[in-house]
C-alpha cells in the first residue's frame, strides 16, 4: 500500500510540475524589435507560470520560409510561428482580401476594418486547427528598385521579385505587365546581388532589417499595399496547456502584438527617413502612373473575388471601408 501511495504522489508531482515548451519560428532576424518583444513575452510567460511554459524560438528563417514553417506546424514539428498574409492565406485564403493593392489610405482605416473582422478570421483559423492570437503587421509596403520608377513605362522595365506561391502579387503584376521572378524570401538578397531581380516590395523597416535596401537606389513614394501579420499557435498544443497558464500565454501574446504593431509603425516611419537621409531617393510618381495603380487595384480585387477570397468577404471589407470613410467625412 505504501508503495502504491508513493507512486500516486510521484505521478501527481510529475503532472503538477509538467512543463510545456512552445517551439516557435519566425523569419524576423535576431535583434529586430519583433524578436526583442518576443523575448519579453518569453520571460513574462515563464515568470507568470512559474516556469511551466517556456519557448524555443527559431529566428532569421532558419526553419524555412512561411510555407515551410506552416508545413512543419502541420507535422507538429513546430507549435507556433509568425506569418504575413502569404502564410496566413495558405490556411484561410479570405484573409488576403486585407492585402488587396491600393485599397487602404491610412492606418485608421486598417484598424477599423481589422477590428471588425477579427472574430470572423479567428473562427476560420480555429476551424483549420490554428489559434490566431492577435493581429500583427508588417506595415505599408513600398517598391524598392535599382532604377528610378515614376511613370508607367518605368514600372514595365522592372525585373520584380514575386513571392513564390503568392497569387495576389502575381495577379497584380500580370495586370501591370510587370516581369516577375518567383523566389522564396530567403533567396531575395542574393538575387538582388546577382541582378536576377532589380525590384522588391517590402516595408521600410523590413528592407533595413533584411538589408535589401543596400542593393537598391530608389523608393517609390506610393505604397503598393498593406501587409498584415499574426502569430498562430497550434490549437491542439494550446489546449494541452492547463487553462490558467493557457490564458496567461494568450494574454501576453496579445499584449505583445499590440506593442509590435505600435512599434512597427514608428520604426517604419523612422526608417523611411533614415533611408532617404543616407542613401535612397524617394520618388514621386506621375498622375498617369497613380491612375494606373488605382485601376490595377480595382481590377485585381474584382478578378480574385470568388477565386482567392470570397465575394462576400470582399463586399464586407468594402462596406466597412465605406462606413468608416463616411463617418470621418461628416
Amino acid at each position: 500500500m505504501r508503495k502504491f501511495i508513493f507512486i500516486l504522489l510521484l505521478n501527481f508531482c510529475f503532472l503538477f510540475a509538467q512543463e510545456y515548451t512552445i517551439k516557435m519560428a519566425t523569419v524576423a532576424p535576431e535583434g529586430s524589435f519583433w524578436m526583442k518583444e518576443m523575448n519579453r513575452v518569453e520571460k513574462n510567460v515563464a515568470d507568470k507560470t512559474d516556469g511551466m511554459i517556456d519557448f524555443k524560438i527559431y529566428t532569421s528563417g532558419v526553419q524555412g520560409d512561411e510555407i515551410e514553417m506552416l508545413r512543419k506546424m502541420k507535422l507538429k514539428q513546430l507549435d507556433a510561428a509568425s506569418f504575413t498574409g502569404v502564410g496566413l492565406g495558405k490556411i484561410v485564403p479570405d484573409i488576403r482580401v486585407l492585402e488587396v493593392p491600393f485599397l487602404f489610405r491610412n492606418h485608421a482605416e486598417i484598424d477599423y476594418v481589422k477590428d471588425k473582422l477579427f472574430d470572423y478570421f479567428q473562427e476560420k483559423f480555429e476551424e483549420k486547427g490554428f489559434y490566431m492570437t492577435a493581429w500583427a503587421e508588417v506595415g505599408f509596403v513600398y517598391l524598392f528598385t535599382k532604377d528610378k520608377v515614376r511613370t508607367k513605362k518605368d514600372i514595365s522595365k522592372v525585373k520584380m521579385w514575386l513571392w513564390k506561391g503568392d497569387p495576389l502579387a502575381k495577379t497584380v503584376f500580370n495586370i501591370l505587365d510587370i516581369s516577375a521572378v518567383p523566389l522564396a524570401i530567403n533567396d531575395v538578397y542574393t538575387s538582388l546581388q546577382t541582378g536576377l531581380i532589380d525590384g522588391v516590395y517590402i516595408s521600410p523597416y523590413g528592407a533595413m532589417a533584411l538589408q535589401w535596401f543596400t542593393k537598391t537606389n530608389y523608393i517609390m513614394d506610393y505604397p503598393l499595399t498593406y501587409s498584415i501579420g499574426a502569430v498562430l499557435i497550434n490549437k491542439e498544443k494550446l489546449l494541452s496547456i492547463p487553462e490558467k497558464e493557457r490564458q496567461i500565454l494568450i494574454n501576453e501574446t496579445q499584449e505583445s502584438m499590440q506593442e509590435i504593431v505600435k512599434k512597427s509603425r514608428e520604426d517604419n516611419r523612422e526608417t523611411l527617413k533614415i533611408l532617404q537621409d543616407n542613401c535612397l531617393e524617394l520618388v514621386d510618381i506621375t498622375p498617369e502612373a497613380e491612375k494606373l495603380y488605382k485601376d490595377a487595384g480595382i481590377e485585381t480585387r474584382q478578378k480574385l473575388a470568388g477565386n482567392l477570397y470570397s465575394k462576400e468577404i470582399m463586399n464586407r471589407v468594402l462596406n466597412l471601408l465605406e462606413e468608416y470613410r463616411s463617418s470621418t467625412s461628416e
